[in-house]
């Protein structure tokens, strides 16, 4: 019996890689729930799974590639996004919508204040990218609503704070607009 042939009677590497085709075959029914992958894999004969952590992989491999982290990171928090934003414009539910709008209003509102920050951020945290992605990722995943959880804990009550303090403080005169009308 050859070394390869003990090591694969191995139990304990039987048990790993039983444990290894149950986590696939989890994950090919979710990824089944998606048109894409499933077109993916029809179209290539390549298995969705595989398609898929291979892709995963090559994500995080790029990660460490430090010059190319930044566009990853925004590609992560872009291209998906915006093609499911397409679909849900183009859906008769407005759940989707208020989903994806809310999606990007927080993108953008921490896209704004990284602008800011960026060079000091990336000075303390030397990881940032990585971290900027799953970020990005809890926020657009509908299983997790971080969008969603953001925008109602964070930006609305400093948003409405500022939008009410904003409206208090505006002057209202009725007579500017009754001389303006008087002058037409």
């Amino acid at each position: 019996m050859s070394a390869v042939q003990k090591i694969q009677s191995h139990p304990t590497f039987i048990q790993v890689q039983n444990k290894a085709s149950q986590h696939l075959q989890q994950l090919d029914k979710e990824l089944s729930k998606y048109p894409v992958f499933n077109t993916f894999e029809q179209r290539t004969q390549l298995p969705k799974t595989y398609a898929f952590l291979g892709g995963a992989l090559v994500f995080v491999f790029l990660h460490f590639i430090n010059p190319l982290a930044s566009p990853v990171s925004n590609l992560v928090g872009w291209a998906l996004p915006a093609y499911l934003s397409f679909k849900a414009i183009e859906s008769p539910s407005p759940s989707d919508d208020v989903q994806w709008l809310t999606y990007w209003v927080v993108f953008g509102f921490f896209n704004f204040l990284e602008s800011f920050a960026l060079r000091l951020v990336l000075y303390y945290v030397p990881w940032y990218y990585v971290f900027k992605t799953i970020f990005i990722l809890w926020l657009q995943l509908p299983a997790f609503r971080g969008a969603q959880v953001t925008y109602f804990a964070v930006l609305k009550p400093v948003v409405g704070n500022f939008v009410a303090n904003n409206r208090a403080v505006a002057p209202t005169t009725t007579t500017t607009t009754a001389n303006a009308a008087g002058h037409d």
